[in-house]
């Protein structure tokens, strides 16, 4: 997918998650969120071609601007949502995958000082509660929804809903799939 049809599924995200939205020029003039991702974007593709400080300054401008801290090497899905993202940290080795929906004071973060994989992967659609702190090199699920304020330490499975510090599994929504 190229770089400008992935900033077109952020904008379809944000129109599609967000009923607040009044169309596509008010989130492109005025959603931090949406905001984010496109100088991330950018930014991811400058780290990938190797350059050495200018990611990280950009982030942090970006961050400055926007409020939302995304490190220059995390992987971030297509047609992904930060809704009042205020607050928002995305580790180094965090991955998105498309169409996941964050919430304000949304933490994807490290538990160790290693330098490898120390953040956690979230598989496609999943939904992140406000305040929600998902900590390690852990998994959640796709279709996965993290309640507000959980922190997040274990594995979560496809489609399970989790709250709680520790956060505790409360629901599974099971595909169906219909015989005839």
């Amino acid at each position: 997918m190229s770089l400008l049809s992935t900033m077109r599924a952020d904008l379809r995200g944000a129109l599609e998650r967000d009923p607040a939205a009044r169309g596509a020029l008010d989130v492109v003039l005025s959603y931090p969120g949406f905001h984010a991702l496109v100088g991330h974007r950018v930014i991811h593709a400058l780290h990938n071609a190797g350059l050495p400080l200018l990611p990280r300054l950009f982030s942090n401008w970006m961050r400055f601007l926007t409020g939302i801290e995304i490190h220059p090497a995390a992987r971030i899905g297509a047609g992904v949502f930060i809704d009042h993202g205020m607050g928002v940290v995305i580790g180094e080795t965090a991955e998105i995958g498309d169409g996941c929906t964050l919430y304000q004071g949304v933490t994807l973060g490290g538990t160790s000082l290693s330098r490898g994989k120390r953040h956690p992967t979230l598989g496609r659609s999943v939904v992140v509660g406000v305040g929600a702190a998902i900590l390690g090199a852990i998994s959640v699920g796709d279709g996965a929804r993290i309640g507000a304020g959980s922190v997040v330490v274990r594995d979560v499975p496809a489609d399970a809903t989790v709250v709680g510090i520790p956060a505790r599994e409360v629901a599974r929504t099971e595909a169906w799939s219909w015989v005839i």
